[in-house]
């Protein structure tokens, strides 16, 4: 065998993990309150088992769940590095998330706090670059902190202990509109007839 070369048992418990993890996040994004291990085992396609096998706890499986939404936000910024315009879009996508998956924000609020404050310090070191890059460019006000996308965060999430779905998404409408800009670009031309 070769050196690094994957066993087949190899290859299958990574793909297990990864159905397992797939699974999970997309049952997370449901209205349920509430996701059962043997219904993410089901959906994955594994026996309970082997879900315990790679998660022996929901606390596992949802520090993986985690680092899988904080790998694609990772992924979207790097992907729009050199768009300063699209923070805009990436803040939506972010709080919009945090909305629809409504029962990983429940699981994660009974991490321990050190877990819970390293994944919220990932977040924001992923969107610091960005955040600074739109705001060079005029799409963000200046005056907005890094550390004030966790408290976006926290403001959407009061909304939603209190309201509903709707009222928390239009909250994300008024949130941007004091939060981004549109740049500033040429003075507009006079209207036909009007001397300045």
């Amino acid at each position: 065998m070769l050196y690094g070369a994957q066993t087949p048992r190899r290859r299958d418990a990574l793909r297990n993990r990864s159905a397992i993890v797939e699974a999970a996040t997309e049952l997370m994004l449901g209205r349920h309150t509430a996701v059962l291990m043997p219904e993410i085992a089901r959906r994955a396609g594994v026996g309970q088992a082997t879900l315990y096998r790679h998660f022996p706890d929901r606390q596992a499986l949802t520090a993986a769940v985690v680092a899988h939404e904080l790998a694609r936000l990772e992924a979207y910024v790097a992907a729009n590095a050199d768009r300063p315009a699209a923070f805009r879009d990436l803040l939506a996508e972010l709080l919009r998330t945090q909305i629809a998956m409504r029962p990983l924000v429940l699981h994660v609020r009974r991490l321990d706090r050190q877990t819970r404050d390293r994944y919220q310090h990932r977040m924001i070191t992923t969107l610091t670059a960005p955040l600074r890059r739109a705001q060079q460019e005029g799409y963000v006000r200046a005056d907005l902190a890094p550390a004030d996308l966790a408290l976006l965060c926290t403001m959407i999430e009061g909304v939603v202990e209190t309201a509903d779905a709707d009222a928390a998404t239009r909250s994300i409408d008024l949130m941007l509109e004091g939060v981004c800009a549109v740049p500033p670009g040429p003075a507009p031309l006079p209207a036909a007839g009007r001397t300045p």
